[in-house]
């Protein structure tokens, strides 16, 4: 297995997952905010992006992806970076602190706070993408290239559809279509909830969910979140980087300054 990686930046190393179906370019606004805070590991996580997916006979559960990610941190001799993640990447980060592996933690509407109907409905909507027939996807590409219709398109995960430029759209649903681990991965999330939130105690961490999120809706998933761990809310979608990159870039600020006293005393 091959995790493909962008690096970038000078500081403290801050690991960047994407969600199901993306890549690690998604990443690109918020990377420009903080690459002269930080050392910058922008991800495609296995199957996805550039890398190559899971060993053969290995499910593509949140599990897996932690044990790979795990083995990618010792690869490049990473000892408990700061991790952010958006959505399946929100989720491996949260188990990633469970097990101890990193220093912080900020979760941008994470997987696992669902309940078996929303886990459904969000299993449906992104199938329908990954399942888009090729003869139809030229015409979704040139749909994508007009503000109307990266609205149409996108409106399920951005807040501002139109914010996100049209040849990163175009790359999105390229990147998806081709991704070997879409259907396993999303078939998988049958097998992850979030649980047992006091074994992440002593990681500090924040969830922040989109108002505009409509794939995990914030009116439905922010709440339990918010009963088990500290949460923030702002104005984006489910995506949120082109929505509101300054805001994503100061919560991961807050969670990385959060660890540093306690890395200092250590």
């Amino acid at each position: 297995m091959s995790i493909n990686h962008h690096r970038e930046g000078s500081g403290p190393p801050l690991v960047l997952l994407h969600g199901i179906g993306h890549h690690w370019q998604a990443w690109r606004p918020v990377i420009g905010l903080l690459a002269g805070e930080f050392e910058l590991i922008a991800c495609d996580s296995p199957g996805f992006g550039r890398s190559t997916p899971l060993a053969a006979g290995v499910e593509p559960t949140i599990a897996a992806y932690v044990d790979a990610f795990e083995r990618f941190f010792a690869e490049l001799e990473l000892t408990r970076p700061h991790v952010a993640g958006n959505s399946m990447g929100g989720a491996i980060a949260l188990e990633l602190a469970r097990r101890g592996a990193v220093s912080s933690v900020s979760a941008f509407s994470p997987a696992g706070f669902w309940t078996p109907a929303e886990r459904r409905f969000c299993q449906i909507s992104l199938g329908a993408l990954a399942r888009t027939p090729p003869p139809a996807r030229a015409a979704l590409e040139a749909l994508a290239r007009t503000r109307a219709g990266r609205t149409a398109l996108f409106w399920q995960t951005f807040g501002w559809p139109t914010r996100m430029p049209a040849e990163e759209a175009v790359a999105t649903l390229r990147d998806a279509w081709a991704a070997p681990a879409f259907d396993a991965a999303l078939a998988a999330f049958d097998q992850y909830t979030f649980a047992a939130p006091n074994e992440l105690d002593a990681v500090p961490l924040t969830i922040a969910w989109g108002e505009h999120d409509r794939l995990l809706p914030y009116t439905r998933q922010a709440p339990r979140a918010q009963r088990l761990l500290p949460r923030r809310m702002f104005g984006a979608g489910h995506v949120p980087f082109h929505d509101d990159p300054a805001a994503v870039a100061e919560v991961i600020r807050s969670s990385a300054q959060a660890a540093a006293p306690a890395a200092a005393v250590g």
